[in-house]
């Protein structure tokens, strides 16, 4: 009978250590191995002098570096935009066993892939985008069965892309382009794939059936790959012949061609003669006709003109198409209406000189299609070719009027227009440096000259005092903010064009078309303000700032508008993170990079009421450009007084900057 309390005493002393052991464990633990692994990467990888470890603290505590609930282990290390440069060392990152989240992207890491990468086996999310990684694709990914989001973009990586990634069973997104891929595209089973890009490689072959369903953006950029959604392939080899056992009678049909060949060559001749005496009689009567109709309507172009407002459906760079020059040479010159200058004009033409001049497509915007237009006597002009134009002639006219007495030198002059039933041109001047969304996004990678943090500001500026005219002077709402509205000089003051323009197309049409610009409350208004203006010049601050083009499918890893991605990397306290990387380089700009973000937060504020107005905005700008001379010159003050929209001393208001963020 004493055996069984004394049973129980044992159970309940083995029950109070096993509890004091788990209490001194999540007092007192620490990821040992895994913080030697983060101390010996971090020891082997120059970087950045903002992300510091110390080695006397838990590994826990440190910047970018989050652990399990009982700090035993770490479980997610997110490094991106810290200066990272060179290759990843080998037994540093791959020894952390109880990884999830590891992301490095937007540094200037090199190299290939570690293989101890292969030991991550809990990694879900592995984040290498914007790098200079390089070599095949890392063998190890395949072989981590919980990956569920994989970004290899914006990298080096060459050779096939590997069938083995089927081994993915979870994979949900999966992110390719923008490197040097080549070979066959494997064909990817997995059914909850719902994020997939491999655009500007080298892939050639048909796309495989189970990632036909992704849209053609998915494979653009690679010249040789073909199928859908892509335009079908072509066979590369002729259909079989027969065989041989299946000619029945071979020799007898070898005879009988030898004897009818003289008169199959006979009636081949005659038949020939006969079809192409039709053919030309055919021809012949077609052009009469032809040439009847065009004498009753007008007289035609000379050959091989090609006419300017044309080609509204065309592809950026390419000259108008013939069908589309008949269309606009009868819209535009069958009604004999006239180009309608403005006074103080600069050029000398008439509408017969402009649809006489070779054009070019610049591109195509949110209201119609833009075209470099050169005259026969050299002068090069921008005409747009409006569509969905929703008002009257005399509408037309009346916004018109108010558009060309606009004069100010940050905004691109509005020189004539042109209104028939079919046709509505604008001709403002030519801007041979281009827009600001060029400057900015294009060519982004080695070999590319950065946009440095002075010239950044002084477009921003620049942009800033235009568009404050339109509002204080113009009495004007643009409507239409974005980069590609933003032209250049050859000295990088930024210049605002397609102003004024949403009064044309009704209250149906969307004041802008460009969702990543647009206000909250134009989504359900559908009427652009001072407000909605102001909206949009914050977030072409903001595209200043972190380089990121606000209507890209993704920003990092979140997937949300420019705006919330900003904020929610201020509120985790990682407002480095926000800027762009081209602009680490440059020393002692971090105070204006951090003043002007606070601006452009302001701007973008969800109640239009607590947006600033363009002048106040003109001015906070101007109090960060005072700034002192930098030791690399790269700050200039300013000896004249700050000057206001309209080139005058705006009245005195307060100069600090808005505290509605505080990164």
């Amino acid at each position: 009978m004493a055996v069984f309390p004394r049973n129980g005493l044992n159970w309940v002393f083995l029950m109070a250590v096993m509890v004091m052991v788990v209490l001194s464990r999540r007092v007192d633990s620490e990821p040992t191995q895994d913080k030697q692994a983060l101390l010996a990467f971090i020891s082997q990888v120059p970087h950045a002098s903002r992300l510091q470890w110390n080695p006397n603290t838990s590994a826990c505590t440190w910047v970018g570096v989050e652990c399990d609930a009982n700090n035993a282990s770490v479980y997610s290390l997110r490094l991106p935009g810290v200066g990272l440069v060179g290759p990843i060392p080998d037994n540093t990152l791959g020894q952390l066993a109880q990884l999830r989240v590891l992301s490095l992207r937007s540094n200037r890491l090199s190299g290939s892939l570690p293989s101890d990468f292969s030991k991550l086996t809990l990694l879900r999310s592995l984040y290498l985008q914007n790098n200079n990684l390089s070599g095949s694709f890392p063998s190890g990914i395949p072989s981590l069965p919980r990956l569920t989001r994989v970004d290899l973009s914006t990298n080096n990586f060459t050779g096939p892309i590997p069938f083995s990634l089927n081994n993915l069973t979870k994979l949900t997104g999966l992110f390719l382009e923008k490197n040097g891929f080549s070979g066959l595209l494997p064909s990817l089973s997995q059914s909850g794939l719902v994020d997939f890009n491999v655009s500007d490689n080298n892939l050639n072959g048909s796309i495989p059936s189970s990632l036909s369903r992704f849209p053609s953006s998915a494979f653009a950029g690679n010249l040789n790959l073909c199928g859908g959604p892509l335009p079908p392939c072509f066979p590369f080899f002729p259909s079989p012949s027969p065989s041989p056992s299946g000619l029945p009678q071979t020799p007898p049909v070898k005879k009988s061609k030898k004897k009818l060949s003289t008169a199959a060559i006979v009636a081949i001749a005659v038949g020939s003669a006969v079809f192409l005496i039709l053919l030309l009689l055919l021809l012949l009567f077609c052009c009469r006709r032809r040439q009847r109709r065009q004498s009753k309507t007008q007289k035609p172009p000379p050959p091989g003109v090609r006419s300017v407002g044309a080609a509204a459906g065309g592809d950026p760079g390419t000259s108008s198409s013939k069908d589309d020059v008949t269309g606009l040479m009868e819209g535009a010159g069958g009604e004999r209406n006239k180009l309608v200058f403005f006074d103080g004009g600069v050029y000398s033409f008439d509408l017969e000189d402009l649809l006489r001049a070779s054009a070019e497509v610049l591109g195509k915007g949110s209201v119609g299609t833009s075209y470099k237009a050169v005259l026969e006597e050299g002068t090069t002009v921008v005409v747009k070719r409006l569509k969905d134009v929703a008002v009257s002639k005399r509408e037309f006219e009346v916004v018109m009027e108010g558009l060309g007495r606009v004069k100010h030198e940050n905004v691109v002059p509005l020189r004539a227009y042109y209104f028939s039933k079919d046709e509505k041109l604008l001709v403002y001047d030519f801007m041979p440096a281009g827009s600001l969304s060029a400057l900015l996004h294009g060519s982004r990678g080695s070999g590319r000259t950065p946009l440095d943090w002075d010239n950044r500001m002084k477009i921003a500026l620049s942009t800033a005092r235009g568009l404050s005219h339109l509002h204080v002077s113009g009495k004007i709402i643009h409507g239409n903010i974005k980069a590609s509205n933003v032209l250049l000089r050859h000295d990088h003051d930024g210049c605002v064009s397609d102003f004024g323009l949403t009064p044309l197309f009704g209250a149906t049409t969307p004041p802008n078309r460009i969702a990543g610009y647009r206000a909250p409350e134009v989504l359900e208004t559908r009427k652009a303000t001072y407000k909605s203006d102001v909206y949009s010049f914050g977030v072409l601050l903001l595209e200043l700032l972190t380089g990121k083009s606000p209507n890209q499918a993704s920003l990092g890893e979140e997937g949300i508008d420019l705006p919330r991605w900003v904020q929610s990397v201020v509120r985790e306290e990682w407002t480095a993170e926000v800027f762009d990387v081209e602009l680490m380089r440059y020393h002692n700009i971090e105070e204006e990079m951090v003043q002007l973000l606070q601006i452009a937060m302001a701007c973008v504020s969800t109640v239009p009421d607590q947006r600033p107005d363009m002048p106040e905005v003109v001015r906070m700008m101007e109090e960060i450009n005072r700034g002192e001379t930098t030791d690399d010159g790269l700050r200039q003050s300013s000896d004249e007084p700050s000057k206001g929209s309209d080139g005058h001393t705006p009245p005195q208001e307060s100069r600090t900057p808005p505290r509605s963020v505080t990164p």
